[in-house]
């Protein structure tokens, strides 16, 4: 029962967007405060699997059709969908509750990103490709949401971190999407821009990827609060960032899965080199 708790989290993704707003609660920070940082690692984990776990109990059917989820805990029978909810529903309130007591912001912009995440993301997924927009909303909150947790405010600073996370959401998923086009198709969703993987689709990505490496790039201009780094840095994030592109570009000049597959790594080592640079630069450039 607890594996299929976990599992009904998906807490390897949990754990990963946690890193978001560890990060982003590193870089913020004059003092570091051990309360603060257990509660935001605690409430977040609460908070992002519930919201996980919520999702897969509105797409059970549809988890049922593919290849890649049909083995969840709902669909494969190992927990039912009531049992499922009031669990969730006992983690998001454990969650709130916990990023309440870091500060109000905090467990605010929390409980927005879970329902745009239920509520807008989940069942446009049916509907229209524009629901990786909707998706790339609560995506990008947590990084963000570290800097509120440790400043209370919201800003200029956080705004910029919200942006990094949410235009690189775009190449990110598209290249899943893009692996997994069949599998989508089966359950009837929409992932890919165009609905097919396509010249316009790649041309796409890489427009993305673009955007992610300038805005990535924003702390180098002055024009960004006290969210600022060296030159040294942005020439390690710029590097970061032609890697990444040149992934997207392979992927539209080959349009195949290898370099969907290629992308898709590549997008994952770009934001974590990228959240790491950043902290690093704080405490020792």
């Amino acid at each position: 029962m607890f594996s299929a708790v976990l599992e009904l989290t998906k807490y390897r993704l949990s754990i990963s967007v946690l890193f978001s707003s560890i990060a982003g609660y590193l870089i913020a920070i004059n003092t570091f405060s051990i309360e603060t940082f257990m509660l935001l690692i605690s409430g977040g984990f609460f908070l992002i699997g519930a919201s996980n776990g919520f999702n897969q109990v509105m797409e059970k059917h549809t988890d049922a059709l593919m290849d890649r989820t049909k083995n969840r805990p709902i669909p494969s029978g190992r927990i039912g969908a009531k049992s499922a909810t009031f669990i969730c529903l006992a983690m998001m309130l454990i969650g709130i509750i916990l990023l309440y007591l870091i500060n109000f912001r905090t467990a605010f912009f929390g409980l927005i990103s879970a329902l745009i995440y239920l509520f807008l993301y989940t069942p446009l997924k049916s509907k229209t490709p524009l629901c990786v927009f909707f998706g790339a909303i609560p995506g990008a909150i947590p990084f963000m949401l570290g800097w509120v947790a440790a400043t209370n405010k919201f800003g200029i600073e956080p705004g910029i971190l919200f942006m990094i996370q949410f235009f690189w959401q775009f190449p990110h998923f598209w290249s899943i999407g893009w692996l997994s086009d069949d599998d989508y198709k089966k359950a009837g969703l929409k992932m890919l821009p165009t609905g097919k993987k396509d010249k316009s689709t790649a041309f796409q990505i890489v427009f993305y990827t673009i955007w992610t490496i300038l805005v990535s790039l924003i702390p180098l201009s002055g024009f960004s609060g006290s969210f600022t780094i060296s030159n040294i840095s942005g020439l390690l994030i710029f590097l970061a960032g032609l890697f990444m592109l040149s992934k997207s570009i392979n992927l539209m000049l080959y349009m195949n899965n290898l370099n969907a597959s290629r992308l898709k790594y590549a997008s994952i080592f770009y934001l974590t080199f990228i959240q790491t640079i950043f902290v690093l630069d704080k405490f020792i450039v």
